[in-house]
């Protein structure tokens, strides 16, 4: 880690099973090698049997990170959801159910790192339908609004939101200031930017760029969503 910046990361793993449909865990490992961060949100990560680990726990021992799992379905023991893989200590854990009625499971992550610095980062995947998008956030920004307002904060995940002029974005951008959205998705050809860092107070963001190599092209159907904070 950079003594004057933080590397943070959202990423999609599509449970490993990259554009040629094949489960190749290497292939991801190998992203989270390129993007070196600080901090990763992981979405879509799902209890497969890596040797003698389960796919989260395999990728943290492979890129050195500790790993918070944040799973939203139980399936036996395939569970599947969000999680974090941060070098940063973790001084307080908090896992979000932000399912609604007749919708697949969702959740968020909200941990604050580094204790004595209050960085906060809550690492999210939203739902399908607008209607979910629209109670996801507005639940979301009530989770906010319930710690220190104060304290850096970054929110990031896949949002499933494509319509730039929905209203979850138009809250988020009151909330946090208009952040440039690379595209993401699909990885092969980014059309359309599903995937979301933002960062309060918005001057500690200095750069946010889509990580679009042939790896990661390949390993999964998103594209890692990256970010520098001073």
């Amino acid at each position: 880690m950079n003594c004057t910046k933080v590397r943070i990361a959202t990423y999609n793993i599509h449970a490993a099973v990259g554009m040629d449909r094949r489960f190749e865990p290497a292939r991801v490992a190998a992203v989270l090698h390129e993007l070196d961060a600080d901090v990763v949100g992981l979405q879509e990560v799902e209890h497969h049997q890596v040797g003698d680990l389960d796919l989260l726990d395999h990728l943290a021992a492979q890129c050195n990170y500790k790993a918070i799992a944040g799973p939203t379905l139980l399936r036996g023991d395939r569970h599947y959801g969000n999680a974090l893989l941060t070098r940063l200590p973790v001084a307080k854990l908090d896992r979000v159910d932000l399912t609604l009625p007749g919708r697949e499971a969702r959740g968020a992550i909200d941990v604050v790192l580094d204790e004595a610095n209050q960085t906060r980062i809550i690492v999210t995947h939203l739902g399908l339908r607008p209607y979910e998008r629209r109670r996801q956030i507005e639940h979301l920004l009530e989770q906010i609004e319930s710690g220190d307002t104060d304290a850096r904060l970054i929110l990031m995940g896949d949002l499933n939101e494509w319509l730039t002029w929905g209203r979850p974005l138009r809250w988020l951008h009151r909330w946090f200031e208009a952040t440039p959205a690379p595209a993401t998705f699909p990885s092969p050809l980014p059309l359309v930017a599903l995937d979301r860092i933002w960062v309060h107070p918005r001057n500690a963001l200095l750069e946010i760029s889509a990580h679009n190599t042939a790896t990661a092209r390949r390993a999964s159907d998103h594209l890692p969503l990256v970010a520098e904070l001073a």
